[in-house]
């Protein structure tokens, strides 16, 4: 073989869209073809390409924990306790779920992300983040679980009378903020944007809110005025809301893995009227589409 027929370890990084430490660990696992010459890992761009093809006979090259990762959701978190089905919870936004379920972090990942030019949520943006050869030979399947009332949450009584985003400028308010990688942090973003307004335009406040609950904690307990999460966080921690949209929240897995023991118990789980019921009791749920397919990949 010519040298060109050889790729370092960053090239096939580059090559399979995902990061050198990962290939380090299928090296390590013994999951992807390669050879040690002089002290560094080569690896033979042909027998990559029959590795990809060959999708490790069916399978992915390193099975991924069972893991959720993405944005929180506090039904999808509720029913996951409740089922016992096995699933470890690692909330950390949408977009920090895309990127863990791509490294082979995480099983399944929680989405929420708008995409302004088509209207659509969540299928732009893994075309976008997941357009490697690896990942596309892998089936990726995305299913709806909830849609879902996005809005402010405010104090009980709603006492600044905050009536729609701009009131968040007009009356200073201090604003919870998200982590960037956040899909309420995009979507905040959008929505301002819409209104004529930037995040900059905003008192927000200095401590960053890591999820959904963290964000109606930090209303409730005086550390800011407002800020965007589902309705739900309102209702459990009896705060006020004001509604902005209604947005659609969808599980990212492999297609293997929806048949999957665990996730099999979580999709049962959520069919039982015990579910239904606890979604109608936090409020601002629509289960109607729960367990659609809106994505199923090559």
């Amino acid at each position: 073989m010519a040298e060109q027929d050889f790729l370092t370890t960053k090239e096939v990084a580059d090559y399979l869209r995902i990061k050198e430490r990962r290939v380090y660990e299928l090296v390590r696992q013994q999951a992807i073809p390669c050879t040690r010459v002089t002290g560094k890992w080569l690896f033979p761009r042909a027998l990559i390409d029959l590795w990809l093809a060959e999708g490790a006979a069916g399978e992915a090259p390193v099975r991924p924990p069972p893991v959720l990762a993405g944005s929180q959701d506090p039904l999808l978190e509720w029913a996951v306790k409740e089922s016992a089905c096995g699933l470890a919870i690692l909330p950390g936004g949408s977009l920090d779920g895309i990127q863990r379920f791509a490294e082979g972090q995480a099983m399944v990942a929680g989405l929420h992300l708008f995409d302004a030019e088509s209207g659509n949520f969540n299928l732009p943006a893994l075309r976008a983040n997941l357009s490697g050869p690896l990942l596309a030979r892998q089936g990726l399947v995305l299913l709806e679980w909830a849609r879902r009332r996005q809005g402010l949450v405010v104090a009980a009584g709603n006492p600044h009378g905050i009536a729609a985003l701009g009131d968040l400028k007009t009356k200073g308010l201090r604003v919870a903020r998200r982590q960037g990688e956040a899909g309420s942090h995009l979507l905040l973003a959008h929505l301002l944007q819409e209104a004529g307004l930037a995040l900059e335009d905003l008192d927000l406040a200095e401590q960053t809110a890591r999820g959904e609950t963290d964000l109606g904690l930090a209303i409730l307990e005086g550390r800011a005025d407002a800020g965007l999460a589902v309705e739900a966080v309102a209702r459990t921690l009896k705060l006020d809301f004001v509604p902005l949209m209604e947005e659609r929240y969808d599980l990212l897995l492999r297609r293997r893995d929806y048949f999957e023991p665990l996730m099999q118990s979580l999709l049962t789980f959520a069919r039982d009227t015990a579910f239904a019921a606890r979604a109608a009791e936090m409020g601002g749920y629509d289960i109607g589409g729960l367990g659609t397919v809106r994505h199923n990949g090559p």
